[in-house]
């Protein structure tokens, strides 16, 4: 087996490179996909954030652009004025990426308050602008027990509910203690080999739609409106 570049348990002989021809739009610029990642979990040794450095690492040997958003000191949604610094970081990686990795643990059968309140802190619209509308999410969860897909299950709704493209492939990573070595890296499996599907399969999926995505989530309604009345409806005071 031949290693790749900071990826020791991947077989280069078989990772192939991505070519953006094949998926792209035309008249695509060819930039690099532009990903943002979010982990659910602030100990210290995170294995949702451990499981999302593993997927930064498969999405940049893809030739993506990777940003992950660091949680800690993010307050809780409106318990903050919009303008605070670590919402106003995470909006703005919001409205940079093309598409998203979320990655959560599983707790108590569901996605952590951690997760859920940087997705809550993501509003559908921005004035006129939809932040998340036609973007590609890739999602991953780690689980302390037995394998389960509640977490990944419950973001998959929250995913369509922010209208983004949410890729079929999954990750589910069971007794997350026991498939990260001493110093924080994923030990060969076909757990780690089904991260490195997903990652493929989010930078594919980006570079198909990030050109189209206008034209695939263009709506009857949204024509309709103008951009300063979806703005006043959209940003009312009461309903």
């Amino acid at each position: 087996m031949t290693p790749a570049p900071d990826l020791p348990n991947v077989d280069a002989d078989h990772l192939h490179a991505i070519e953006p021809a094949v998926y792209a739009a035309p008249g695509d610029d060819g930039h690099p996909p532009r990903i943002l990642i979010l982990y659910g979990s602030l100990r210290e040794r995170s294995f949702s954030r451990l499981a999302a450095e593993e997927a930064a690492r498969v999405l940049r040997w893809f030739g993506a652009e990777v940003r992950v958003f660091d949680p800690r000191g993010l307050p809780l949604p409106d318990g903050a004025p919009d303008d605070h610094p670590k919402v106003a970081e995470l909006r703005d990686l919001a409205t940079w990426s093309e598409g998203m990795v979320w990655s959560s643990p599983e707790r108590h059968g569901a996605m952590t308050g951690v997760m859920k309140s940087q997705i809550d802190w993501i509003p559908l619209s921005l004035g006129g602008v939809r932040p998340t509308q036609g973007k590609t999410l890739a999602l991953m969860q780690v689980c302390g027990g037995s394998q389960s897909f509640n977490a990944v299950n419950q973001m998959r709704v929250l995913g369509r509910w922010m209208r983004m493209v949410t890729i079929p492939n999954q990750s589910s990573v069971p007794k997350a203690w026991d498939e990260f070595d001493a110093a924080g890296r994923m030990r060969p499996s076909p757990l780690y080999m089904r991260i490195v599907d997903v990652m493929e399969e989010l930078v594919k999926f980006t570079l198909m739609t990030r050109g189209r995505s206008g034209a695939l989530t263009d709506r009857y309604s949204e024509r309709v409106e103008t951009a300063e009345a979806l703005s006043k409806r959209v940003n009312q005071g009461r309903i």
